[in-house]
């Protein structure tokens, strides 16, 4: 295996770095990435594996997350009823998840409990038996939440909006489904996606907690180091986003709501782009800080437009939405449009104000350590680095970069990706 640790620091207070993180490459590609909080009675464990719903065809839309959501639905060792009889047990958790890349798990126990987490983790991530009756009642679940989801402005706003701008793209398709293909879904289709994506190339596991790296490693080890699969295929590449040409506005029909939700913007910055940061650092001035930033001060504070108005920067593997949604009266859709739509045009015209930068910078800065408090803060963290190829010392760093954005980054980035003229503009309601 290869180890890139270096010696445990005692500091366990600290920001993650590579003195206190233990990363090692499994023989069969697994990463595992272990930081010790003996502070700590339990543990988090979180990773992922390179499953998602990238590989799906259009008529199989939601398979990927229903072979997540299966995974725990009865194993060659354990039914339904034992998995989750173990677990509850002793306190204990563990679920999986659907993404456009990758299938995530995040299970928690105390650390005398961690050989059972592990042993169900690869129960379900090896063997799982996808038993019919239960594949029936999780599609029916599955099912119903697509109902309710037809019926939620804001979600079928954010639906189109992906459609609008993201068309042709992998990521204008929505990734839990719909009716139709839900429906369609197979047993021998869960059967088959696990058969051939599920796999340990590109996995990676984070554990962190009240136990020893070394320790945690070789329960990974045991766990999951003689796992393989020789047809895993590598993840497809995504192709280009092809950007508006000009403002498009879709409008999605919902009979019977009082509040319209819209949704506008374009696509950002991949997370791994050299402007992420000022991207991300002006998002919060736009519509973030305080009471939601520019976005929230004109249209909701000011204007008295909007229920809720803040904006919002994706940024994963690929080029997630960079975006505002507001939540308004249907009589004042219009005005709330246009009003946002100058907002943008603003902040795309001229340099951040220095006072806002500078107490975002503080914001950022301050609030890093308090979302590291907690082992899953800190799990969730370390799989970024691992995620985004940040380095082990990116917490270490990450007070100095941000302290060096400047205003001029700021704009620079957000006339790279945000147009006043080429947004995607979607309204759902009445």
């Amino acid at each position: 295996m290869k180890d890139s640790y270096m010696a445990f620091s005692p500091a366990l207070h600290s920001l993650p770095g590579p003195d206190d993180i233990k990363r090692v490459e499994l023989s069969n590609g697994i990463v595992v990435l272990a930081r010790p909080n003996f502070n700590s009675p339990s543990v988090i464990i979180s990773g992922f594996l390179k499953s998602g719903s990238l590989f799906e065809p259009d008529d199989k839309l939601g398979l990927a997350g229903f072979t997540a959501s299966a995974l725990m639905r009865g194993t060659q060792e354990r039914d339904f009823q034992s998995i989750y009889e173990s677990l509850e047990s002793v306190g204990a958790g563990l679920g999986f998840s659907g993404g456009a890349h990758t299938t995530s798990f995040s299970g928690r126990a105390l650390a005398e409990d961690l050989d059972m987490l592990f042993a169900l983790l690869a129960q379900a991530l090896r063997k799982p038996v996808f038993p019919g009756d239960q594949i029936e009642r999780l599609r029916a679940q599955i099912l119903t939440g697509l109902a309710i989801r037809s019926q939620d402005t804001g979600e079928m706003a954010s639906l189109a909006f992906d459609e609008l701008v993201y068309a042709g793209h992998p990521y204008g398709r929505p990734e839990d489904g719909n009716t139709e293909t839900i429906r369609g879904i197979s047993r021998q289709d869960l059967l088959d996606f696990h058969h051939r994506h599920y796999g340990p190339a590109g996995m990676v596991v984070v554990v962190v907690g009240g136990v020893d790296p070394d320790e945690a490693i070789g329960r990974v080890e045991r766990a999951l180091g003689d796992w393989a699969n020789p047809d895993q295929p590598a993840p497809p590449a995504l192709p280009p986003v092809r950007l508006l040409e000009e403002t498009l506005t879709r409008n999605t029909l919902i009979a019977g709501k009082s509040q319209s939700d819209l949704v506008i913007g374009a696509p950002g910055p991949p997370r791994r782009s050299p402007d992420y940061l000022a991207a991300s650092v002006g998002n919060n001035i736009l519509g973030q800080f305080g009471m939601f930033g520019r976005i929230g001060q004109v249209v909701r504070e000011q204007a008295g437009l909007a229920y809720y108005a803040y904006s919002s920067l994706g940024g994963g593997l690929g080029p997630g939405a960079w975006y505002i949604s507001a939540g308004v009266d249907p009589d004042n859709v219009s005005r709330a449009v246009d009003l946002i739509s100058q907002e943008i045009g603003h902040f795309v015209s001229e340099p951040v104000e220095s006072e806002e930068l500078e107490d975002t910078k503080t914001h950022y800065i301050g609030r890093l350590p308090l979302s590291l408090e907690s082992n899953a803060g800190v799990a969730g963290a370390l799989l970024n680095l691992e995620r985004y190829d940040l380095g082990l010392d990116y917490y270490r760093r990450y007070a100095d970069m941000i302290s060096s954005i400047t205003k001029d980054e700021i704009l620079a980035a957000a006339r790279t990706y945000l147009d006043p003229l080429r947004l995607g503009i979607s309204i759902a309601g009445p």
